[in-house]
């Protein structure tokens, strides 16, 4: 059975003292000042020398597919949160203990631009989009949302690109995305329009946008009720002209052949690309929830001790103890699946779309039910925003939503027990 091992614990410990340092003191203008997060977050890959690791990881993948090795297809050559096992892990958990939206941030940026690029691109695309953004000197979004395909993301897509001449033009709007309104980088999803077939049916391409390119607007920061620090943002594009270099996957395959349309590039239908990205978020989502968790039940049992109520600390009451006792096998619970997933990493697996929405629709529901009770154990305290578990139970109950509902990881779960694609 997997466990921490000594290593991993040390880092562990370097981290909480990061994240205690750098972040915790900040919480308050995170919550409330509209401070985005990119500036710590560099100084965190810095710190534990990250830059530097995913560079020259990088540097590798790159040479070998230089030398007629492909990565394509394979979940982005290891950029994903879980790319360096227990550290990805625990760099994850330990954060969301105090901001949960950091990983959202470079998440996104990480797990589901760069890695999306890494996957499905040319060899040209990837030396020039990924190595700015594995070091964060630059950041992405992923673009797959839209107002009205929420669930529904590429039925209801109405983001099209059609052909002209050589190039594409762009035109739609996406909603709900991480990053967007700060993004260096976008990868986003649009339907190829060719005036025949019908709009659900049509295939999904794959771009990648800069930012200040001539009609394409990155909205201001959404207000929301929590993930303070992971900016949210909507995208809007107005006849953007794309050229084919960046059609992701087109129109060459890195060994200089030219492909004659979109339906032969080399990126695939952007549907693949994106359910991918989809196993590797659920999967994060557990270890985001995981922090969540820790940190809601080291701050009851702190609070059960020192509170007294009727001449006795409230730890000495039944009810109390029955709350801790349940929070803590949620913990066992989630680490367990946490701890799952590891073992398969290990084993160079990955588990299934209905796995990973098991996994996400478990860890947030239990996130949040800890958090919850976790205000009621503090009760009016636990109210007021000065105390963290106010914060943290509005941050979890994101997870329910966030990487797709709670209802439509149902779905995906039914389908795989019924063995339905």
């Amino acid at each position: 059975m997997y466990e921490w091992s000594e290593m991993e614990l040390a880092i562990q410990e370097a981290i909480r003292q990061f994240v205690n340092a750098e972040i915790r003191p900040l919480r308050e203008e995170l919550e409330f000042g509209d401070m985005p997060p990119y500036d710590i977050l560099r100084k965190l890959w810095k710190t534990f020398g990250i830059d530097v690791m995913a560079a020259e990881a990088l540097n590798k993948i790159l040479a070998k597919e230089r030398d007629g090795a492909s990565s394509e297809g394979k979940g982005g050559g290891g950029l994903g949160l879980g790319a360096q096992g227990g550290m990805g892990v625990i760099l994850v958990k330990e954060i969301c203990r105090v901001s949960p939206g950091f990983v959202g941030a470079f998440g996104v940026s990480l797990g589901l631009g760069a890695s999306t690029i890494l996957a499905r691109g040319t060899l040209a695309q990837k030396e020039r989009w990924v190595p700015p953004l594995v070091t964060l000197e630059k950041i992405a979004a992923w673009a797959l949302t839209e107002p009205d395909s929420g669930s529904d993301a590429f039925g209801g897509m109405k983001a099209t690109v059609r052909r002209d001449g050589d190039d594409y033009v762009l035109n739609g709007q996406k909603t709900f995305i991480t990053n967007g309104p700060y993004a260096d980088t976008v990868v986003v999803y649009a339907k190829l329009d060719d005036g025949e077939t019908p709009a659900r049916d049509r295939k999904i391409l794959t771009f990648v946008l800069d930012a200040g390119m001539p009609g394409f607007t990155q909205g201001k920061p959404f207000r929301k009720m929590g993930f303070h620090s992971s900016p949210t943002g909507e995208l809007f594009f107005d006849n953007v002209r794309l050229g084919r270099d960046r059609l992701l996957g087109g129109p060459d395959d890195g060994s200089g052949r030219k492909l004659p349309s979109a339906e032969e590039h080399a990126g695939g239908d952007g549907r693949d690309s994106a359910k991918s990205g989809f196993v590797a978020e659920r999967m994060g989502v557990a270890a985001m929830s995981l922090g969540i968790i820790e940190e809601c039940l080291d701050q009851c049992v702190r609070y059960a001790k020192e509170r007294v109520q009727f001449g006795r600390p409230i730890a000495d009451y039944q009810l109390i103890q029955l709350k801790l006792a349940k929070m803590e096998i949620g913990r066992l619970n989630v680490e367990n699946m946490v701890f799952r997933s590891l073992e398969m990493a290990s084993a160079g697996k990955q588990p299934s779309l209905a796995e990973a929405s098991a996994m996400k629709l478990y860890s947030s529901q239990t996130a949040t039910d800890i958090a919850m009770d976790a205000v009621q154990l503090f009760g009016g305290n636990g109210y007021m925003s000065e105390y963290p578990v106010e914060q943290l139970a509005r941050d979890a109950k994101s997870l329910m939503i966030y990487a797709g509902s709670n209802e439509i990881q149902a779905t995906h779960i039914a389908k795989g027990v019924l063995g339905a694609s």
